[in-house]
């Protein structure tokens, strides 16, 4: 028999096709990626480079694998005359924000306007400079300056802008600075800045404007078409000569003159990402127009890379001077080669075009067209006149495709943020900021943008800003979907089956790990053990996390580790609002029963948020070892000697029930009854809170600063423990460690567990106590909601704090990145008690911020 030869089946290639552009540097990089080149007439490359605009008609055409370098709609801000047109109405909104744009006036429309200041300037005896520039100019041609406005024509289409007269100079001369900046998607927008570009300076030494020297262009004009003429023209190979010099260098060079370059590079950042967001309403509506049906979050088929030319002045702050849509990647010199290639080549990495894009692409459209034939995953219609059970099954089925596709989403975005942190080499993402304040601010002025230029039309896109899924992340709407499927059982009249708890290494009393270990009647400290549980639970959350990823479309019905065990019918949660519960008494979670059944399910979180509930206590992993054990062993059973009998336990328990139930957190300037008439307050008019606490505690606080708020109760207890039990350290009294664990729960999952506490459903923080071999008596329960409920009181007293103080929800000001800060300045919490006063200086919280007062003295 003849042997069979099988033929090597060649690997996919990513092909682009460059007939657009006249650049060799742009070719060089094609070939150093490893694409394939196409003829000029084939239009399905992968990638397409363009050097000119491209129009819509093309961009519609294109196929979802397909990637070109322009936006639609990127004219409204690369136009020197639809730039000023737009930031004039943007200034006119929110003139604060946009401080960086020189005054600038739009002929022949301004022009009446422009010659009353002239009137003005004249009365005042002022005298001031003036560039003309055309509407639709480049490279610097038809720019001139003057100081009398009388001559200019009246009907010719120029831009007339304030001339900035005391720049910053190098070596004598003006320059200004070519930044690069990459947007790879403008649904969600996403901007990364280059950490390098170009300095160009210019070729005669700066003078301030007068009437002599109005004509000398080499002096007052930076552009590098312009001063490339001049003889005096440097083109020095090395770094810190010539006319043209990297923006690696000047920061080095502003490091050296005892400038902050941080501060520099987050003016530019700003200034650069307050300017598209001027373009964001524009480009976002134009690309939706050519791709049209494509859900928000899908993959852009529209990259582009924008030059931005900026001034400084004598201060260091940026000034826009113009932005480029198509920036000259010319390699005249070694340095532009070094920088162009730089911006080309990590831009393309960051693209993350692939060999089986098109193949996806292929088999998506051909599952998509089946989908849409054989009506597979369809909601049926609701018909007219169906029942009340009728329409809540069918808006849980809507809200469930509604969840899965965001849950499609933010797994796509994931992969997607990763790849982006491991490719960007010298690219910096600048929208969206990490900083939650900025990102926050950043959001305000993109409402504004959508309704300043969008009229009518923003509606939509504000309600897309406001959805609060967009700010949730993997695990809550897994929790979402959870409880859909719990009220889809309800509606069914299905009886939930008993099932344990998932594993969870923020919650390891259902780990099968703890199931195997001897129980310790010491809980892990509050505030320092949570990196051993994260360490324990770390390989499951990897597991979870893999399979999460390729798992796209989750069924809740085939898995036993989303499931909840539940007692009571009358408990719902909503699913027409995330997170959102119906409201309560203030005294609910004190009234709560306790049961060892009522346990809640839990859902796998994150190892960063993971919260320590770990039940092998720091206290014993302290415990000395050898010779000192012994010793240790007797100090430890001579401190707890006195707690031997029940009666003397119950007692004690009774005794911090009482200091607990008189504890009172007051509002900063406020009297007690003021501070409790407030929290009264909020209860009353929950309805319309009730959104807002739940934005500003879930969304708005990270965990570290979630902690610190509950810090406030913590500290109080912590201080007044020993007092009443006379232990000289808290970690020996039994209930100050199932405080601990309290804690730890209404932290848990990003502060779910106390938002939980609000309503009447999700999961009760009395759930811990289920799985536990330990007795938890009537008393220490009585505490545990005691406590529940100052926390509950401490959070609505410090959103209240933030609203009334910052105007905003969000509550942080410039010091709240600092872990020292819970609210900014010197604001103070205090909890009193008849015997107790307990004072809190906010900044820092720390146990030497403590003062406790009594009756017997100081401590």
């Amino acid at each position: 028999m003849k042997r069979k030869i099988r033929k090597k089946k060649k690997k996919g290639t990513i092909t682009a096709n460059v007939a657009g552009t006249k650049f060799e540097i742009v070719r060089l990089v094609i070939d150093e990626m490893g694409f394939m080149k196409t003829p000029d007439e084939d239009e399905t490359s992968n990638l397409i480079w363009c050097d000119s605009a491209v129009q819509q008609e093309k961009i519609a055409e294109l196929q979802n694998y397909q990637r070109i370098n322009h936006f639609p709609g990127m004219g409204e801000i690369c136009r020197k005359d639809f730039l000023a047109r737009n930031m004039t109405k943007m200034i006119k909104s929110r003139p604060l924000d946009y401080t960086f744009v020189p005054r600038t006036w739009i002929f022949p429309a301004e022009y009446t306007q422009f010659q009353n200041y002239m009137k003005e300037l004249k009365k005042k005896r002022k005298q001031k400079t003036f560039i003309v520039k055309p509407a639709n100019g480049a490279m610097g041609h038809g720019i001139s300056l003057i100081r009398n406005g009388d001559k200019l024509p009246s009907q010719d289409h120029l831009i007339v802008q304030e001339y900035i007269e005391k720049p910053f100079l190098m070596e004598g001369y003006k320059f200004d600075l070519r930044i690069y900046i990459l947007i790879t998607s403008c649904d969600p927008l996403k901007i990364f800045l280059y950490h390098d570009g170009l300095v160009r300076m210019g070729t005669e030494k700066y003078i301030p404007p007068n009437e002599s020297n109005l004509t000398q262009l080499y002096m007052h004009l930076t552009n590098y078409s312009v001063n490339k003429h001049n003889e005096r023209f440097e083109r020095d190979e090395t770094e810190n000569k010539g006319s043209k010099r990297s923006i690696k260098w000047f920061t080095e060079f502003l490091q050296a003159n005892q400038h902050d370059v941080a501060k520099f590079w987050s003016d530019i950042s700003e200034l650069v990402v307050k300017t598209l967001i001027v373009a964001e309403p524009h480009v976002l509506h134009a690309y939706r127009m050519c791709r049209p049906g494509q859900p928000p979050g899908s993959e852009s088929v529209c990259f582009e890379v924008l030059g931005f030319d900026i001034l400084l002045d004598r201060k260091l702050k940026p000034w826009l001077l113009e932005i480029n849509r198509a920036p000259s990647f010319g390699t005249d010199q070694k340095i532009d080669y070094d920088v162009k290639r730089g911006v080309l080549l990590n831009a393309l990495k960051l693209l993350n075009i692939r060999t089986s894009d098109k193949r996806r692409n292929l088999a998506k459209q051909k599952a998509e067209a089946q989908r849409r034939l054989y009506g597979q995953n369809s909601i049926k219609r609701l018909l007219p006149g169906s029942s009340d059970w009728e329409q809540q099954r069918h808006q849980l089925e809507r809200r469930k495709e509604e969840l899965k596709e965001r849950l499609a989403q933010v797994r796509k975005q994931i992969l997607k943020e990763e790849h982006e942190n491991r490719h960007m080499g010298n690219y910096r993402r600048i929208y969206p900021p990490e900083d939650k304040t900025l990102l926050e601010k950043y959001e305000n002025l993109l409402a504004v943008a959508f309704q300043t230029f969008l009229s009518g039309r923003a509606a939509l896109f504000q309600r897309e800003l406001n959805n609060p899924l967009k700010r949730m992340k993997e695990e809550d709407i897994l929790d979402l979907l959870e409880q859909c499927e719990i009220d889809d059982e309800k509606l069914m009249g299905k009886t939930a089956k008993p099932r344990g708890p998932k594993p969870l290494s923020s919650m390891p009393e259902s780990t099968e790990m703890m199931k195997r270990q001897k129980y310790c009647s010491s809980e892990s400290s509050y505030d320092s053990s949570s990196s051993s549980s994260e360490s324990d639970g770390s390989g499951k959350e990897e597991y979870e996390n893999k399979r999460g990823e390729k798992q796209v479309t989750y069924d809740l019905k085939q898995s036993s580790h989303y499931k909840l065990i539940q007692q009571s019918s009358s408990i719902r949660r909503s699913v027409s609002c995330p997170r959102s519960i119906s409201s309560q008494s203030p005294s609910s979670a004190d009234n709560r029963p306790f049961s060892a059944q009522q346990m809640i399910a839990s859902r796998p979180t994150s190892g960063s948020r993971s919260h320590s509930l770990n039940r092998a206590s720091s206290y014993m992993r302290h415990l000395p070892h050898g010779s000192d054990a012994s010793s240790a062993n007797s100090q430890m059973s001579e401190s707890l000697r006195q707690l031997r009998t029940k009666e003397q336990e119950d007692h004690l328990t009774s005794q911090t029930l009482f200091v607990l139930k008189d504890m009172k957190i007051r509002f900063p300037g406020k009297s007690d009854a003021e501070s409790l008439l407030l929290i009264e307050d909020i209860i009353d008019n929950w309805k319309y809170h009730k959104t807002k606490v739940a934005s500003y505690w879930l969304i708005k606080l990270d965990s570290a600063k979630q902690r610190k708020v509950l810090d406030i109760v913590k500290t109080s207890v912590r201080t007044i423990l020993p007092r009443i039990w006379k232990v000289p350290d808290v970690e020996e009294v039994n209930l100050y460690r199932i405080f601990n664990r309290v804690f730890n729960r209404l932290l848990w999952s990003h502060g779910q567990g106390l938002w939980n506490c609000f309503c009447d459903s999700g999961s009760s923080w009395e759930s811990i106590f289920s799985k536990s071999p330990e007795v938890v008596t009537p008393l220490q329960l009585q505490c545990c909601q005691r406590l529940v409920e100052l926390c509950k009181q401490c959070l609505l007293v410090v959103y209240k704090y933030t609203t009334d103080t910052r105007g905003s929800l969000s509550g942080v000001g410039t010091d709240w990145g600092n872990s020292r800060y819970l609210l900014p300045g010197s604001t103070q919490f205090i909890m009193r008690t008849p015997s107790y006063s307990l004072k809190y200086s906010s900044p820092g919280m720390t146990r030497s911020n403590v003062l406790f007062t009594s009756r017997y003295g100081h401590l």
